[in-house]
């Protein structure tokens, strides 16, 4: 696919922990190229020049769809406008999503996997980024010295197999309901729904969410993890994280931080991460200089990076000291009045 050659660069480029001016510079490398193919153009660089922060972004198309949508309910997407606008990209293109592929589809309520946690039932998402499989495994972190806690991170995280621009939202009401979303456009795809200004995601074209020969029927897997955690007074902790291969790391750290260690949720999100990959660790600035030394001992190569970065996952969390959304993916948390 054309972005996959476009974007390809960048991403080695922030994999191996090249140096951007800022988060938001490599954001821009990645994603300017596939954000503006086609009809992206004229969304994100109208009059040829790129969207900067403070500018504002225009799609009109958006008010169309959602007027479907109000008109025709959900299944605008699956037997009528939109799957129309939808259907009629597939043939203009080449695509091979076909009118019986949506009227096929149904949603599926999948259970929840259940993990004893730091004295609580965690109850999240099976699937690409195995978080249950990693916790499961980790011992307690409280009261452990740097070094020793960053090992312990790295033995359960660093494992072969199961390891874009992803969002999650968490919120909790007064009652102590909670819901957790991760919603996730990959890349993007670059081909947009005339008129609508949708755009379609890339995820079959994602190698880590890929895995053997594509099957007609099946479902491809996916690594958002949201999660919620239960104790004997209810509801402890409510989070989830983006970060594509990097977003189990990242919960897993902000979980022991606050289940664990004790810390409140801003002092868990906003601590430096690490995240190991293939025998590489990728550290945060900020780590006591003990963690590279000990990570280096047990035969590991350490990566340091210069600065926080976006690479280490978004995660946005809520437990009974507050909520934090995670500074690396601008992310933020807010309480609203009642009513």
């Amino acid at each position: 696919l054309p972005w996959e050659r476009l974007a390809e660069p960048a991403l080695r480029l922030a994999r191996e922990g090249v140096e951007f001016p800022s988060a938001h510079a490599a954001c821009l490398a990645m994603l300017a190229p596939v954000m503006t193919l086609n009809e992206g153009a004229a969304v994100y660089a109208p009059a040829g020049r790129l969207l900067q922060a403070g500018d504002r972004l225009r799609q009109p198309g958006l008010v169309r769809a959602v007027e479907l949508i109000a008109e025709e309910g959900p299944d605008s997407v699956y037997d009528g406008s939109i799957a129309a606008a939808l259907l009629g990209l597939m043939e203009e293109r080449g695509g091979r999503l076909t009118r019986t592929d949506l009227e096929a589809y149904e949603a599926e309520w999948s259970p929840p996997a259940v993990v004893p946690y730091a004295g609580t039932h965690l109850l999240t998402r099976a699937g690409l980024a195995p978080l249950e499989e990693a916790l499961a495994e980790l011992p307690p972190l409280h009261g452990l010295t740097p070094a020793r806690r960053a090992l312990a991170l790295v033995r359960v995280l660093d494992r072969p197999g199961h390891d874009g621009h992803t969002t999650n939202l968490t919120v909790v009401d007064a009652e102590g309901s909670a819901c957790v979303l991760t919603s996730s456009l990959g890349l993007g795809a670059g081909e947009w729904l005339p008129g609508l200004e949708l755009h379609l995601n890339s995820m079959l074209g994602e190698a880590d969410l890929i895995r053997g020969e594509l099957a007609p029927g099946e479902r491809m897997g996916s690594m958002m993890t949201p999660s919620i955690a239960l104790d004997d007074d209810g509801l402890a902790f409510a989070g989830g994280a983006a970060g594509g291969t990097r977003l189990r790391s990242a919960l897993v750290q902000v979980l022991a931080g606050t289940l664990d260690e004790g810390l409140d949720p801003a002092a868990a999100v906003e601590r430096p991460r690490l995240h190991p990959a293939d025998g590489v660790v990728h550290l945060e600035p900020g780590l006591e200089d003990e963690v590279a030394h000990a990570l280096e001992q047990a035969g590991y190569v350490v990566r340091s990076w210069p600065d926080r970065h976006h690479y280490f996952g978004g995660v946005s969390v809520i437990t009974r000291a507050g909520a934090a959304g995670d500074p690396r993916r601008s992310g933020a948390a807010a309480t609203l009045p009642p009513g």
